[in-house]
């Protein structure tokens, strides 16, 4: 049970953002945008940890490609988009058939539809990248309501705040504790899912290690095995920024995987289509986040400093790594 101390804390947590949730559809859809890069700009000077966590990670990702002025102008950038993500999905209720094509522009639609599964499933590999919250209300107005797999919080008192945000729409969220079993049952009767895959998961059953910006990472590839076991094609899915405050969902060509294909292949294979997205375009990215916590033995290039070496993750590595010169690829 958490110490009194901790359980004011996640009451006051929960009485704010319950407030909140009451307060910012209220508002203007302008005055959201600009109260966010208020918020942004200012945490992203308050917020030292979670600072020198993103100018690590972009010092690694990028090595020399940006002076330290230009990192700082990308983590400030990176901090504003996040506080219009949050905002966003507190105002999301305002969102109707009506009015959202005002806020989102929607690319590749029509090749998105051609790509479902024969019985109209498919699983949505998506990044945190842009307004990954709003990627829910476009897919649910457009008329494809979706099973979206959730972490829950520390604070258990916002999971309720949170997943009603995120269940409107006609959506259902699916706790990550025996999640994907649901998620495949799911995707056996049609049903449609979705899965975060820039996660960083500790190296065991459910992780993969794949290259990110040269760094290896391990992730998750669970969108590989419910493909696997389904059928059902995956899509890659992100939302970027438009000027005035609007955003652009793309629909990504469907993932072309053969039978052979390793999970790690088919993971490694999703986060190349993000990869070239981020690089032309870093701010939108979440960099705050610890990607790369584990590292591997007698690393290339330099990584962020958190990371630490594990031989878990070291030999995930090795058992995962391809076969011999000269195999042909899978994909």
């Amino acid at each position: 049970m958490p110490s009194r101390k901790k359980r004011v804390r996640y009451r006051m947590e929960w009485l704010g953002l319950a407030a909140a949730a009451k307060i910012i559809p209220l508002l203007p859809r302008a005055l959201c945008h600009y109260l966010a890069i208020f918020l942004g700009t200012a945490m992203s000077v308050i917020d030292r940890p979670g600072r020198r966590v993103a100018l690590s990670n972009l010092e690694a990702a990028f090595a020399d490609e940006y002076c330290r002025s230009q990192r700082g102008k990308i983590v400030r950038q990176s901090y504003q988009c996040f506080a219009r993500t949050m905002l966003d999905l507190f105002w999301s209720p305002r969102l109707t058939p009506e009015n959202f094509a005002r806020y989102i522009e929607v690319k590749n639609l029509e090749r998105f539809q051609r790509d479902l599964g024969a019985n109209g499933g498919c699983i949505f590999a998506i990044p945190h990248y842009g307004n990954f919250e709003w990627l829910n209300p476009t897919t649910g107005l457009l008329g494809y309501p979706t099973n979206i797999l959730t972490q829950e919080f520390k604070n258990p008192l916002l999971d309720s705040i949170f997943g009603r945000l995120r269940a409107g729409f006609g959506h259902r969220t699916v706790p990550r504790e025996g999640g994907v079993v649901r998620l495949y049952k799911a995707l056996r009767r049609g049903g449609r899912v979705a899965i975060l895959v820039d996660l960083s998961l500790r190296p065991h059953m459910t992780a993969v290690p794949i290259d990110c910006f040269g760094l290896k990472a391990s992730v998750p590839f669970a969108h590989a095995w419910l493909s696997e076991r389904t059928g059902a094609p995956i899509i890659p899915l992100h939302c970027e920024p438009l000027p005035q405050g609007r955003w652009r969902v793309v629909f990504h060509e469907k993932m072309a995987v053969s039978p052979g294909a390793t999970h790690r292949q088919v993971a490694q294979a999703c986060w190349d289509r993000f990869e070239p997205v981020i690089r032309q375009n870093p701010a939108p990215w979440l960099w705050t986040y610890k990607l790369w916590r584990f590292l591997p033995r007698n690393p290339k290039r330099a990584y962020p400093f958190y990371a630490n070496f594990s031989p878990e993750f070291d030999a995930l590595i090795r058992e995962t790594a391809e076969p011999a010169a000269g195999a042909p690829a899978p994909l």
